[in-house]
């Protein structure tokens, strides 16, 4: 009896142990065969982009101070707001200048009865002289004393054009075209002529972004850029994800600064909008001009490995292998392979994160998406930009 309980206990436990390894076995297929998403890559004609960091400049910007010293009677602008060429911003108080101009005017009209005095002595001395009747020294004299007049009445003149030019001081004017800032002096305040700054006035119409390109990036890249051909570039400032501004190279300086190495540049955007202002932060990307064909990834699909870039291939028979590749621009989300990959490889898309070299998956085939990517200047959507070149 003992005999056939061990029996049948012993028969029970390998079935039980069968059951297990059989368990266990289609866990590790299971594992093994793991569904994987997979694409092939992507071959783009792309342009190298090179990125550099800059501040928006306004092309005018004006201290404004007054030509004239005076107390401000009224100030006629909301700061802040955009302002017009010739708008009035400032009145001085205009009259002690209006009292000097009448008093000049007085003197002119007394100047010039001198002068005709003068004048009809002068004609009298000249017909006096013909008869012999008056000596040659005060011919002589009079006909200085006429000039003197003369020159007095013209010195006048020009005083109450100066005195006349400081009654228009008194209405201070914005010079430009652009937005103005706060008032730094207030009304009943006394300014001084060409040192009390009144206020500052920027142009918005456009903006300058200049930086600087190395000697070496300058001569491989842009050689044959000129100001005249209006190299594309675009714009992101601080705090955005996209490069949303368009616009174009304008200026190109005409050294290398030696103790740098590199050559100033300049980009201007046009600003309808008025969202560029001036000292903001911003990064600039331009196109290099040679157009190559390169295989196309995404980022997530690189992996690491010390000082190594790779990517998970799937061969023929969905076995994953180990593959180095040299890494190149990056596009959005999408990453040039320069090194490594061929046309027609298939790749784990998402990357070493849940597998590894070695193993067998299924193949669950996707579509890399490219859609609004700009792997060219010529790509972009112009349409979609906020300041267009």
């Amino acid at each position: 009896m003992f005999k056939y309980l061990f029996v049948s206990a012993l028969l029970a436990l390998t079935i039980v142990l069968s059951g297990c390894e059989e368990t266990a076995s289609k866990e590790a297929a299971q594992q093994l065969h793991q569904p994987i998403d997979v694409a092939e890559v992507l071959v783009k004609p792309v342009q190298n982009w090179h990125t550099y960091t800059t501040r928006l400049e306004s092309p005018e910007e004006v201290a404004l101070m007054p030509r004239i010293s005076g107390v401000i009677n009224h100030i006629d602008f909301i700061e802040g707001d955009k302002v017009s060429h010739g708008d009035l911003l400032f009145q001085l108080d205009g009259r002690p200048f209006e009292a000097i101009v009448s008093s000049l005017n007085a003197q002119v009209v007394s100047a010039k009865a001198a002068y005709e005095q003068a004048k009809s002595e002068s004609k009298r001395a000249v017909k006096l002289a013909e008869r012999n009747a008056i000596s040659t020294e005060e011919v002589e004299s009079r006909k200085s004393t006429l000039r003197q007049r003369a020159a007095q009445v013209a010195a006048l003149e020009a005083q109450i054009v100066a005195a006349e030019l400081d009654v228009e001081f008194a209405s201070i004017r914005s010079p430009i075209d652009g937005v103005i800032s706060r008032a730094n002096i207030t009304k009943g305040n006394n300014v001084i002529a060409g040192q009390s700054i009144l206020t500052s006035i920027v142009s918005n119409k456009k903006m300058y972004a200049y930086f600087d390109i190395d000697e070496r990036t300058w001569n491989q890249s842009f050689s044959d850029v000129t100001a005249e051909s209006k190299q594309h570039v675009v714009m992101q400032k601080v705090g955005q994800k996209d490069f949303a501004y368009g616009g174009h190279i304008d200026f190109i300086d005409n050294r290398i600064n030696p103790s740098t190495g590199t050559l100033r540049v300049r980009a201007v955007f046009e600003d309808d909008t008025n969202q560029l202002r001036t000292g903001s932060f911003a990064r600039i990307k331009v196109a290099a001009n040679a157009i190559t064909e390169q295989i196309i990834v995404p980022a997530r699909a690189i992996g690491t490995d010390l000082e190594n870039n790779f990517i998970l291939v799937v061969n023929a028979d969905n076995v994953l292998q180990y593959r180095l590749v040299e890494v190149g621009e990056r596009y959005g989300k999408l990453r040039a392979i320069t090194s490594g990959l061929v046309e027609g490889d298939i790749i784990a898309v998402n990357g070493p994160a849940r597998v590894g070299p070695g193993m067998t998956i299924t193949p669950n085939n996707v579509t890399i998406d490219s859609d609004g990517i700009a792997f060219t200047l010529g790509s972009i959507d112009t349409t979609n930009l906020i300041a267009k070149y």
